[in-house]
């Protein structure tokens, strides 16, 4: 006796599954640019290394007899597989079944997808194309019911967030619930050209009063500069590249350490172009990117959100090859202020290196908050107080450079100030409560109000306040620490990053990454 009837049986059940939503559709998925969610899952993982979950599951269609006719396999397709070598659980919509609706899914599919990863502890990729919610209207119909709204499984996707590394590449038009997952993530990507992304599609929108287009609406432009998603590219296989990129930089779950890299650059590599990087002239801009690539290892930046909150960088990088978060300031926005978008970025960053023990570089040259109006009606004061409780409630090791500026709360955001000061100053450093532009207006108002020559005297007050405010005359107070030649920046961030690496404890962190 033997079993091999329904092992062929299972192999044709299998088969009805690879055929997804039919040929038809898998050529409507092809002819808009698109892979379906079977080759975006080989593409993404080692080849040969996924291990399929439920398969065989979906809507089956039997004859009078009992006998299997044919199968129509729900729109979610999930397993585990390895990524460079590491476990990883993947989950994808299949567009090609009913538009990635959720009216044609099994929804436990995805809730074991998010389960699994926080579980197991390793990583989480989401594939989303399509709305993943309650589906389409159409179901009211066929299921000759509504019901109260719900998502089954929404805790495991907020406990993951302080668990395992979580990627969602939004791959379609991704509406609803397939919007909230690929924000609920640490890294979220679109493809330029075929991802969309929208609370609620055109239809719904036009009937609320506005006519647009799914690129009017929710296109990468608008979701990059909104910081709903964090980086675009223009195409699949890039969006596969950078989930692999980003996921080399952090630990598999919280309960590990992030893996140091390859030892591709000499930690005591010194660059001349250091010295001179930061103009004399305080008002000229500089390209804060290329000192970054200066310092890190050699093409380890990764950025991450560079059109949101501009006046701040964020992204991953490598110092003697152990992975680093870095923050730094671009004046070529806002001279480095801090607005309230680039507040938000810097308590979502922080966070995301506190929960995934990442030691935080910031190079500093914050003038302060953005001041005026739009300001005060973003609120920008208080999203820059939750971007400073994070950096102070972040217990990483953490070094900063102070490059240029540091004024007011804002600057005073360089660091936890309650901690170890693990920081340099460049000799281009220049502190202080305000700035001095605009700043003797206000403390010696009624002095210059009351002179013969308010200019004259306003000159002559900035020429004694000049005087004092070189970095040397901190450092004799050692309000300052140290101020080191700028071509000593790698080498002694190196330094930082090899003492920091056994103080890096695996663990929840006490105050995980905020959804």
């Amino acid at each position: 006796m033997s079993w091999e009837p329904e092992i062929e049986e299972l192999r044709r059940r299998e088969e009805f599954a690879r055929q997804m939503g039919g040929p038809d559709k898998i050529k409507r998925q092809h002819d808009g640019g698109k892979l379906t969610v079977r080759e975006r899952i080989t593409q993404l993982l080692d080849s040969g290394s996924f291990h399929e979950i439920g398969a065989i599951a979906g809507r089956a269609r039997y004859g009078d007899n009992g006998e299997l006719l044919d199968l129509s396999p729900t729109n979610f397709v999930f397993g585990r597989g390895k990524l460079d070598g590491r476990p990883v659980v993947v989950g994808g919509d299949d567009f090609t079944v009913r538009g990635g609706a959720a009216d044609a899914a099994i929804w436990q599919k995805q809730v074991m997808s998010e389960q699994m990863a926080r579980e197991l502890r390793i990583p989480i990729v989401r594939l989303v194309d399509g709305t993943g919610g309650g589906g389409s209207v159409r179901s009211l119909e066929s299921e000759g019911r509504t019901y109260v709204p719900a998502n089954p499984g929404w805790d495991h996707v907020v406990a993951n967030l302080g668990t395992v590394p979580v990627v969602a590449l939004a791959l379609g038009s991704v509406a609803g619930l397939g919007a909230a997952r690929t924000v609920s993530s640490h890294f979220s990507v679109m493809v330029e050209g075929i991802s969309q992304m929208f609370i609620a599609g055109p239809p719904v929108v036009a009937r609320a009063g506005e006519t647009l287009t799914k690129e009017e609406l929710g296109g990468v432009e608008i979701h990059t500069r909104s910081g709903a998603v964090d980086l675009a590219v223009s195409s699949e296989a890039e969006a596969f590249a950078a989930a692999r990129r980003f996921l080399s930089y952090l630990p598999s779950s919280v309960y590990d350490l992030p893996p140091r890299g390859p030892l591709i650059d000499p930690p005591d590599r010194r660059e001349e172009k250091l010295i001179s990087a930061i103009p004399r002239d305080r008002r000229r801009v500089y390209k804060m990117r290329e000192i970054i690539d200066a310092v890190v290892d050699l093409g380890s930046f990764f950025e991450m959100g560079k059109m949101y909150g501009r006046s701040v960088i964020t992204g991953l990088a490598r110092l003697d090859g152990w992975p680093v978060a870095i923050l730094a300031s671009d004046p070529y926005h806002y001279g480095g202020g801090w607005t309230a978008d680039a507040s938000i970025k810097v308590e979502r960053f922080v966070d995301m290196a506190e929960t995934f023990h990442l030691p935080v570089v910031h190079l500093v040259d914050v003038p302060g908050f953005v001041i005026g109006l739009d300001s005060e009606k973003a609120g920008t004061i208080r999203h820059g107080a939750r971007a400073m409780a994070a950096v102070y409630q972040a217990s990483v090791p953490w070094c900063s450079i102070l490059v240029r500026k540091a004024f007011g709360v804002a600057g005073a955001a360089n660091s936890n100030a309650a901690r170890l000061h693990y920081r340099y100053a460049w000799p281009s450093g220049d502190w202080g409560s305000l700035p001095l532009e605009g700043g003797i207006e206000a403390a010696y108002r009624a002095d210059l109000e009351a002179a013969a020559d308010p200019v004259a005297l306003k000159a002559d007050i900035e020429e004694r306040l000049n005087r004092v405010r070189s970095p040397f005359r901190t450092a004799e107070s050692f309000w300052v620490e140290e101020i080191i030649d700028p071509r000593d920046t790698r080498p002694l961030l190196c330094e930082f990053a090899n003492l920091a690496a056994p103080l890096r404890q695996a663990g929840p962190a006490a105050l995980p990454y905020r959804p």
